[in-house]
């Protein structure tokens, strides 16, 4: 029993072994089986996928085919209303040579290819790589896409990608854009041009010239990077990078960006403008010059309109009143202009400036609340405690008027408790007030002043620069002279009544109203910034 057990056990043990190699090579033959037919299967697909990317002779009127002696292959020797495919492109030309072996074709005389419903490419000769799908074609070469004509000597397209590139100078015309450049890329499924090389666009309405530009031609906008200048009729226009709607004359520039509408010169970090509604803005660095009168605005802000000419500027606002003996500057949080007209409907201009303004030049400085400045009649208009400084003389009222001629001021005006003031020492002020004042100044430089209603003075009686006296009156009229912006002469009218007294060292004497302000005068073109 024990060795039929073991002799059953013996051929069980066997028989299992057995089974074992047979399901291991039954497995790895169907294994094999199912891996080798796919790519069997993947490799006719991809000889037939070859076999169809093969060029297409679809006519010619005379086939002559030839033996190579060199590679044995047999190539197409075809003249006559040739044509040839290949997928979605189709070609034609007088003659050609075909080589079927390498997928090759070179075409000569009035080539012409077309793909799809648009693109057409002309030109005298044509070497065409069905594998690579790139085309050659050079001599008198047009390109047509949609609305789009390019002319140049050669081109290399990339029938794949949609590319097409020049690199001998091309001219493109596009609705009323006339684009060059020497070298030329053009995109036709994104309908965009990228241009190098003195690059320049002509239209009915400016010339354009930059170093690098790309231009769609779908939404007539060009970009540019690199010095960029367009010059036209109504426009000037330099940056370094931007934008330029040419449909629309609509603009965004920035990078040493500068914008001259014939009306103002704009300078900025960023410019946006429109040329047909005539509106811009301004970011950063802001500054619109207006080289007709001499003036300039600065600020980090600004929007402006070319017609009527209109503008408001604010973010360290300042206006700058352009002259070569002493040019004046004035500060407020924001100041505008605007444009008006007059009974005989001559147009002028008025400016505003609101909220903490101060001015400063050499020989005259002020701080108020507001200011307009009209230049129908040249006169400055001061608001809300006004107060201007002329040399040693601190004058003061409810508001005031700066006439001016010829960029320098003529006379000034003091409405309503008016009073000047000019120190003698630490302690003692000569002090004159009244209900309206008017200054008048010659070179810029106060030298007569009339008072009238209520006229009060008091100045001190010098010896050598000693304090002598105190001399104290009241009239109805004053006239008042000043040598080098010192008080020299003091003539009253109608029933003066006053005396003279010692000084009084330690009670110094105050007419009512008075305040010396010295502390908020500017002293020099950055103080107007303090606040």
């Amino acid at each position: 029993m024990q060795l039929f057990a073991k002799g059953w056990m013996v051929k069980i043990k066997l028989f299992s072994r057995v089974i074992r190699k047979i399901n291991f090579r039954h497995i790895l033959y169907v294994l094999i089986f199912l891996f080798i037919i796919p790519v069997l299967q993947s490799q006719e697909a991809a000889n037939q996928q070859t076999e169809k990317k093969k060029i297409e002779l679809k006519n010619a009127d005379e086939d002559l085919i030839l033996r190579d002696p060199q590679s044995g292959k047999d190539i197409h020797h075809l003249k006559g209303n040739v044509q040839l495919k290949d997928n979605d492109v189709f070609m034609w030309c007088d003659s050609a040579h075909y080589y079927p072996e390498k997928n090759q074709v070179t075409a000569y005389s009035k080539v012409h290819i077309q793909q799809g419903d648009t693109l057409n490419l002309f030109g005298d000769y044509l070497f065409y790589d069905g594998k690579t799908k790139l085309a050659f074609v050079k001599g008198n070469v047009q390109l047509i896409d949609k609305d789009t004509h390019l002319y140049t000597d050669s081109i290399n397209y990339d029938v794949e990608n949609r590319v097409a590139r020049y690199n001998e100078r091309g001219k493109i015309i596009n609705a009323d854009n006339t684009l060059t450049s020497i070298v030329g890329v053009y995109y036709v499924n994104q309908d965009l041009f990228h241009f190098k090389d003195s690059v320049k666009i002509v239209n009915p309405d400016y010339v354009m010239t930059a170093d690098t530009m790309d231009y769609n031609t779908t939404s007539k906008i060009a970009y540019f990077t690199g010095p960029t200048e367009l010059k036209g009729d109504s426009l000037y226009l330099y940056c370094e990078k931007g934008w330029y709607d040419t449909k629309n004359k609509v603009t965004s520039v920035w990078k040493h960006a500068m914008i001259d509408n014939r009306k103002q010169i704009v300078h900025g970090d960023s410019l946006f403008f429109n040329d047909s509604t005539g509106y811009g803005e301004s970011f950063r660095n802001v500054i619109i010059e207006d080289t007709t009168n001499h003036m300039a605005i600065e600020g980090n802000y600004a929007w402006y309109y070319k017609q009527p000419e209109r503008f408001m500027v604010t973010d360290k606002a300042m206006f700058i009143q352009i002259s070569k003996e002493d040019s004046l500057f004035l500060h407020a949080d924001t100041i505008s202009a605007i444009t008006k007209t007059d009974k005989s409907l001559k147009e002028f201009r008025l400016m505003r400036a609101f909220h903490g303004c101060r001015v400063f030049s050499k020989d005259l400085q002020a701080k108020c609340d507001s200011i307009s400045y009209s230049f129908q009649d040249s006169v400055i208009r001061l608001y809300r405690a006004p107060v201007i400084w002329s040399k040693e003389n601190q004058l003061t009222s409810d508001s005031m008027a700066v006439f001016t001629k010829n960029q320098k001021t003529d006379r000034l005006e003091l409405y309503n408790s008016a009073f000047i003031v000019s120190q003698v020492d630490t302690i003692r002020f000569d002090q004159i007030k009244g209900r309206t004042l008017t200054g008048y100044f010659k070179n810029n430089e106060l030298f007569k002043i009339d008072i009238k209603g209520n006229g009060e003075s008091l100045y001190y009686l010098l010896d050598d620069d000693k304090v002598a006296g105190i001399n104290q009156s009241k009239c109805a009229k004053m006239e008042v002279l000043l040598d080098k912006g010192k008080i020299s002469e003091i003539y009253e009218h109608d029933s003066p009544d006053g005396y003279i007294d010692p000084p009084l060292p330690a009670n110094p004497v105050r007419l009512e109203g008075f305040k010396w302000l010295d502390n908020l005068r500017p002293k020099k073109k950055l103080d107007i910034f303090l606040k």
